[in-house]
């Protein structure tokens, strides 16, 4: 009996060793992958920024990154493209005495209008960069218009497009989502100052209501006596007796709330462009609906670390569980430093965030969520990685370098590579090279001691993002061809991975043509994780073994 319960126990030790070498063996390649399923759910948008309602009494919703003006059910929720790319991209949208329709294209520097549905789109001003909010006067159908970030100024817009612009007044603090009031004044917020104000737009005279906000980002008037006040930084939504100035916080809901519209019922619609979301609000009860809204905005670069998949999600940063699909906000926009970003790097201490339309990379501490460096003045920076020795390097599209970057607030730097045609993202390999997708095709090999680079695959459909798989081969996003193919780094071999993704979106006129990046990130196991710019959703591909 002893014996046997030797052997047995024998026996145990070596099945346990082998499922042990088992479990630590790295899987091998597949045969095959799985249909792409859903992490995070898609939504609409890609941020949404002005809200209006019409004659008709259709809730319209204004997105500057998704270059559109949808139209949102304001029982049901249901969102479709109203306005389409590139006319449609829309800052904030205003609707005139007659039904006439005005937008501005806030990337573009441009002004929009239509008289009517049926009617052509036409360019009333342009080359004013930052245009931000406008409305109407509708006593006589004047038309205002801001720029805001970009510039600081007040105008007034020929709607028949005869006259140019008249400048009203400038450095006025950031005069944002505003609305024009019975009496022919312009009543809304001053962004830099903390401010709701009236200005007269005769003389671009200031007058200060109430002083007491954060980062006040839109004001509406209610018509009766009221101004109600979206605080971006707070997430409150305040009333303000005109009268009086007095406050009174209504709602709090989450921050990166960006504008709002009130209904004739009294109804208050606010918008998050953190969320994608749209709120009903009871004016009365303070009672929220949600219309519609996601749990990730504008999903951009990503980096797996465990079970966590990190987003850059361009108004916020996050980062989702990738066995429930479970989002945690790290910072979203205005409740911090951050600056849009669209692509993430990771170290065991340190995030950097990078944000080609702001020309900067972040390094914040994950202890503390603090700013450690903030690197601007660079041209389009597409992506930024984190090295074992401290030092970051980063991707400049318009510049066509990589360049390591170290020392007291990174000044110290060195050119890894240049001639680059277009580098979008990168990845560190196991071998201690960088990988480096090209937009303009190609998929390359950078020795970091000396800038040496090898052609590893060509001919690509504007690839992106890229993740070394646990084999050694790479996942490459091509968008233009909206697949995932992996490619062999010793043959340039290629096998599709998925088709047909809703991946590739268009930028609008002027933007670089990755726009969005496609982030793709693998896991231990061989899951495939890309982010979706066309639907805003984040997807895995499981392997097929």
């Amino acid at each position: 009996m002893k014996t046997l319960s030797l052997v047995r126990w024998l026996w145990l030790v070596v099945a346990l060793a082998l499922g042990a070498c088992a479990s630590t063996a790295p899987p091998t390649r597949p045969a095959s992958w799985q249909a792409p399923e859903a992490l995070v759910q898609p939504s609409a948008f890609k941020g949404v920024h002005g809200l209006a309602v019409d004659g008709r009494g259709r809730l319209l919703a204004a997105s500057v990154v998704g270059n559109a003006i949808w139209e949102v059910d304001r029982q049901s929720g249901a969102a479709k493209v109203f306005i389409g790319g590139p006319q449609g991209q829309a800052d904030d949208i205003a609707v005139g005495p007659k039904g006439e329709l005005a937008w501005t294209a806030y990337l573009q520097g441009a002004l929009h209008y239509r008289a009517s549905d049926d009617a052509p789109i036409r360019e009333l001003a342009k080359g004013l960069p930052g245009l931000n909010s406008l409305d109407f006067d509708r006593r006589n159908g004047k038309l205002y218009a801001t720029q805001v970030f970009l510039g600081d100024a007040l105008w007034e817009i020929d709607v028949a497009g005869v006259q140019p612009p008249r400048l009203i007044a400038k450095d006025l603090g950031g005069l944002n989502g505003f609305e024009v009031g019975p009496d022919g004044m312009i009543y809304g917020p001053l962004w830099f100052k903390g401010q709701v104000v009236k200005v007269d737009p005769a003389d671009g005279k200031v007058t200060v209501i109430n002083g007491d906000f954060k980062i006040p980002a839109a004001a509406n008037l209610d018509g009766k006596g009221h101004l109600w006040v979206v605080d971006t930084r707070t997430g409150e939504l305040s009333r303000v007796e005109l009268a009086s100035g007095r406050k009174t916080v209504v709602k709090t809901l989450n921050r990166a709330i960006d504008n709002l519209a009130i209904a004739p019922d009294g109804t208050v619609y606010v918008a998050n462009m953190a969320d994608n979301s749209v709120q009903a609000v009871n004016p009365a009860t303070g009672e929220v609906r949600l219309l519609t809204g996601g749990k990730v905005s504008v999903p951009a670069g990503l980096k797996l670390e465990g079970d966590t998949l990190f987003v850059a999600d361009v108004f916020s940063f996050r980062k989702v569980d990738v066995n429930t699909g479970a989002v945690a906000d790290i910072f979203r926009m205005q409740s911090s430093d951050m600056e849009y970003p669209f692509a993430v790097g990771l170290s065991p201490t340190r995030f950097a965030l990078t944000s080609w339309f702001t020309g900067s990379v972040q390094i914040v501490d994950r202890a503390t969520l603090k700013t450690a460096a903030m690197i601007h003045g660079l041209k389009a920076p597409y992506d930024a990685l984190l090295l074992p020795d401290g030092s970051v390097v980063f991707a400049e599209i318009a510049t066509g370098t990589i360049t390591q970057a170290w020392g007291a607030d990174f000044q110290q730097r060195r050119v890894v590579a240049s001639g680059l045609a277009g580098p979008v993202q990168m990845v560190l390999g196991r071998d201690g090279a960088l990988y480096v997708t090209e937009a303009a095709g190609t998929l390359l090999r950078v020795a970091l001691a000396d800038g040496a680079r090898t052609v590893l695959a060509s001919g690509l459909a504007l690839p992106e993002g890229l993740a070394q798989t646990p084999w050694g081969s790479f996942v490459v996003a091509e968008t233009a061809a909206r697949r995932l193919t992996e490619i062999d780094p010793a043959s340039g071999a290629k096998r599709s991975i998925a088709e047909n993704l809703p991946i590739g979106f268009e930028p609008g006129p002027g933007m670089p043509p990755p726009y969005v990046p496609t982030g793709v990130a693998v896991g231990g196991d061989g899951t495939v994780y890309f982010s979706a710019d066309r639907d805003n959703g984040i997807y895995r591909v499981r392997p097929q073994r």
